[in-house]
């Protein structure tokens, strides 16, 4: 390779990495700005020009702000409150999906693509259209003021997940299955010993995505739960803003909190999201 080709690849390596720099400078701005502003005092929320710097943590209580919404404030028991609603309705929507996306993928069903197809279209209707039937179904069954509105959805709506483990199926090689098959295995301890424990990058996926769509969802606890010790974290954050103010402070600390669980979930999973998102199948 020529010196003026290297010098030219290089040149587009460095900008390329100016770019992607300065796209991760734009997108983690918002998250340091709310880091630096649960150490700060009301006082410096609105200072003009604006600091960075924290005042708070160097202050004699440095932490006061965080003290304040997990005692004072309850925020802690929101915290366990969607951790247990999150990762239930994360659990049951791996399920069915998994369960649906190896049926349209592997087993010869009829009319396989024309309810795969409504399936999909349900990703179309925004969930403003279907509360309203929704709640009064809810109601009907008497489950207002309960965890089960929030979690039993999951269960039954998840077009993306099961569009998504249907092609990661239908990538995995046929013959394990038909190998299994002519040893006398049956269609569900196919998809239970098999495809299932190769589809794990795909399912790891489907559970962050489903995790941190009811870890931030705001609607559903808003319309029904009403018992202030049963709210989750959306709901603890709207406590810190009122009609005519905000204590900002308190609700940067609290978002931060909330953020946590969904850095540390993603960090841990990093390697399967991207197995996953990338495609499926195995070599050989």
């Amino acid at each position: 390779m020529s010196k003026p080709h290297k010098a030219s690849n290089l040149s587009t390596l460095t900008m390329l990495y100016l770019a992607l720099g300065a796209y991760g400078v734009v997108t983690l701005m918002p998250f340091f700005w709310m880091l630096i502003t649960s150490f700060k005092i009301p006082a410096d929320i609105f200072r003009l020009p604006p600091t960075f710097y924290p005042s708070k943590l160097f202050s004699d209580d440095p932490f006061g702000n965080y003290s304040e919404v997990l005692g004072n404030r309850n925020f802690f028991g929101y915290f366990l409150n969607s951790l247990f609603v999150s990762t239930l309705a994360a659990t049951g929507q791996v399920i069915t999906c998994a369960l649906a996306g190896y049926a349209f993928a592997r087993m010869e069903l009829p009319g396989k693509n024309v309810i795969f197809a409504a399936i999909l279209a349900t990703a179309f209707v925004p969930t403003e259209v279907t509360i309203i039937p929704e709640f009064l179904i809810m109601r009907g069954l008497g489950w207002i003021d309960t965890y089960l509105p929030l979690i039993v959805p999951s269960f039954l709506v998840g077009s993306f997940g099961t569009f998504m483990l249907r092609e990661y199926f239908a990538s995995l090689p046929a013959d394990y299955g038909e190998a299994a098959r002519v040893d006398g295995a049956r269609p569900f301890r196919i998809f239970l010993t098999i495809y299932l424990p190769l589809a794990r990058p795909a399912l790891v996926s489907i559970f962050v995505i489903a995790f941190i769509n009811n870890w931030d969802e705001l609607l559903r606890p808003l319309l029904y739960l009403n018992t202030p010790s049963m709210h989750t974290v959306p709901i603890g954050l709207m406590s810190f803003v009122s009609e005519f103010e905000a204590d900002w402070t308190l609700l940067m600390a609290g978002s931060v909190i909330s953020t946590l669980p969904l850095v540390l979930i993603y960090v841990l999973c990093q390697r399967y999201v991207l197995q996953g998102f990338a495609g499926g199948g195995v070599k050989g």
